[in-house]
């Protein structure tokens, strides 16, 4: 069974991503200077990856999912599906919206699709349409 190659936004937003995994079940461990973050679950690899080129990531097959901001699938123009969208921020004072992107062709066409692994995740919205 292969493993769900999920990229996590590197940089400012990277430890409020951290917690809001956290908060949802899982615990992520970063090595010191690794790029490959530790994550609790044995279905999920997780890659560190700057937001602006996750889409970039996403679309061309290196990740099955990523989160990034709507702004950068749209600044790069990436062939992904937006599939929900997170409200966080990295100091919680303001807040800012993210997404969860994966290829068109891919067979995660929802957040329900994550469903049935270690964890459960309530989502605070969901969008099918295309950046």
């Amino acid at each position: 069974m292969s493993r769900l190659k999920l990229g996590i936004p590197k940089g400012s937003l990277q430890e409020a991503t951290l917690d809001l995994f956290a908060r949802a079940g899982w615990r992520i461990t970063l090595g010191a200077r690794s790029y490959v973050p530790l994550i609790d679950d044995p279905e999920i690899e997780c890659l560190l990856v700057r937001a602006q080129e996750m889409a970039r990531y996403v679309e061309t097959g290196a990740l099955d999912a990523g989160i990034t901001g709507r702004d950068w699938v749209l600044e790069t123009g990436a062939d992904v599906a937006e599939l929900a969208e997170f409200v966080y921020a990295k100091q919680r004072l303001a807040r800012v919206r993210w997404v969860l992107a994966v290829p068109e062709d891919s067979p995660i066409r929802g957040p329900r699709d994550l469903a049935g692994k270690s964890r459960k995740i309530t989502w605070r919205s969901m969008a099918l349409r295309r950046a």
